[in-house]
């Protein structure tokens, strides 16, 4: 497993342990401000995941598609790519 993968899975089982704790903390009727800091902190590590998802993209296969000669490929990897950054940015 390449250093890359390693550090996606460990966020990934993080997130999965802090949605776990909102899970119970919700379950217990804890306090709400105590869940709301744990459900922000879940979401930073599935940003953080999201933007090494997006790095790994670009640095592999966005050379690849942005160095072909396809025009076609090009546009289709830039649609590609405001599309997952739209998604990735909507509030």
């Amino acid at each position: 497993m390449s250093s890359y993968q390693s550090k996606l899975s460990l966020n990934i089982k993080k997130a999965q342990g802090t949605l776990k704790k909102v899970q119970e903390m919700i379950d217990s009727d804890q306090y709400c401000a105590d869940i709301a800091q744990q459900v922000n902190a879940t979401m930073g590590l599935l940003q953080s995941i999201n933007r090494e998802l997006l790095k790994h993209h670009l640095s592999c296969c966005g050379v690849k598609a942005l160095s072909s000669e396809d025009i076609i490929k090009k546009a289709e990897f830039i649609d590609e790519l405001v599309r997952t950054w739209d998604v990735a940015t909507r509030k």
